[in-house]
């Protein structure tokens, strides 16, 4: 049976090279989406990962600081800090923004970090280069993915930045990689108004008859320092002391701050089920249509095939095989037409993923279900040519 098999794909090799390539760019194109929704799930477990903390607290009612806005007190961290349980509080800020220097413009995901140094909770992990930010202001690191190396001078809002250290694999939730600056200048980055605004602005509250009262001669002054400040922040990540649970820790804080508090687990289902959900479905969808339009080209090469050798069929017939001789023969060569497409797949798509803009996780469990599904959708697809095979009468051999 296989040597019936084989012999009939060495006589129509060209088709089964030609087809089991094209059907292997399909497969390739279905392994690399299921490895670009494996890696932004990884990306969303790398940010929390580097963020370094256990809990995160952000305003109440969002779902902060990385699926939505949130705004808080930068002094929050303070009596936080008080709370049972609590090791270590620090503010951070999160900003996706454009940044450029003289040779790029790349889109990049812009951290404030304290000033508690490295190792403190929003800090980046590990450097690869360069060192980490001793300055106060206008020093940055950045991942190596942005293309930025040491000494180049990035542009962020009004500011310039030099970039002293390089870390890896450093990225937000979707894949933008992350620039880290002084906190004070990352509040001053996303909350502080350009000069006009804030010209504008004063020049509204002079004008607003509320704030210009005689029994009050200071509050005018008050309220216009106020609006050109810059003292809120995105969240506060906390550490948690050995012997405390997060469940412990949290809920003090949401019954007496009156803020929302996620542990790692609830920020995780965040990220994958409220940022990657769409992404995901899409990916299902399209993963569906490459299936059907595998399923189809196989049926219709198998089928195409079949109709081509109806008279050694015949032959097959009349000089006694099976029926199951027959089906065993095309279902051989459908599942062989799927091998050869796996593998050309399989080698299209692991050489192809770096070269993504996204990151591509491929996972050896997802490839051996990729092979699994093609085999199955390879021996549905030839259902149609048995079939025919079936049917053909012996006298055609003859006739």
């Amino acid at each position: 049976m296989i040597s019936l098999a084989g012999r009939d794909i060495l006589n129509a090799w060209g088709k089964f090279v030609f087809t089991g390539a094209g059907l292997g760019l399909l497969i390739g194109v279905t392994l690399t989406m299921a490895g670009l929704y494996r890696g932004m799930v990884d990306d969303g477990k790398v940010l929390l990962d580097n963020s370094g903390a256990d809990l995160w607290v952000v305003q109440k009612d969002t779902l902060g600081p990385y699926a939505e806005s949130s705004s808080i007190p930068d002094d929050t961290w303070r009596s936080i800090l008080t709370m049972p349980g609590v090791a270590e509080a620090v503010n951070v800020t999160y900003l996706t923004m454009q940044v450029s220097n003289t040779r790029r413009d790349v889109r990049v995901m812009v951290a404030g970090i304290s000033a508690d140094g490295p190792g403190a909770a929003g800090w980046p992990p590990q450097l690869v280069a360069g060192r980490q930010i001793t300055r106060g202001h206008y020093e940055a690191v950045a991942d190596i993915t942005t293309g930025f190396k040491l000494g180049d001078v990035l542009s962020i809002r009004r500011n310039q930045y030099t970039v002293v250290g390089l870390t890896s694999r450093i990225v937000s939730s979707s894949g933008d990689p992350m620039v880290f600056i002084p906190l004070k200048d990352a509040q001053e980055a996303q909350f502080l108004k350009d000069n006009d605004a804030i010209r504008m602005q004063r020049r509204r509250t002079r004008s607003n008859p509320a704030f210009n009262r005689p029994d009050a001669p200071g509050l005018l002054d008050e309220v216009i320092d106020s609006q050109s400040g810059s003292s809120n922040v995105n969240a506060v990540l906390v550490r948690i002391r050995p012997g405390f649970t997060s469940q412990e820790v949290a809920e003090p804080i949401r019954r007496w701050q009156r803020l929302t508090v996620y542990d790692r687990a609830q920020m995780e289902a965040i990220l994958v089920g409220k940022l990657i959900a769409a992404s995901a479905r899409q990916i299902g969808l399209f993963l569906a249509i490459l299936s059907v339009v595998t399923a189809t080209i196989v049926a219709f090469i198998i089928y195409t095939l079949t109709l081509d050798k109806i008279r050694e069929i015949a032959v097959l017939k009349l000089i006694g095989a099976r029926n199951r001789t027959i089906a065993g023969m095309i279902l051989k060569q459908a599942l062989i037409l799927g091998l050869i497409g796996f593998a050309v797949g399989k080698i299209t798509s692991t050489f192809a993923a770096p070269y993504f803009p996204k990151h591509v996780l491929m996972v050896p469990t997802d490839s051996l279900l990729g092979l699994l599904c093609v085999m199955v959708l390879c021996a549905l697809s030839c259902i149609a040519a048995i079939r025919v095979a079936l049917k053909i009468d012996p006298a055609q051999a003859i006739g």
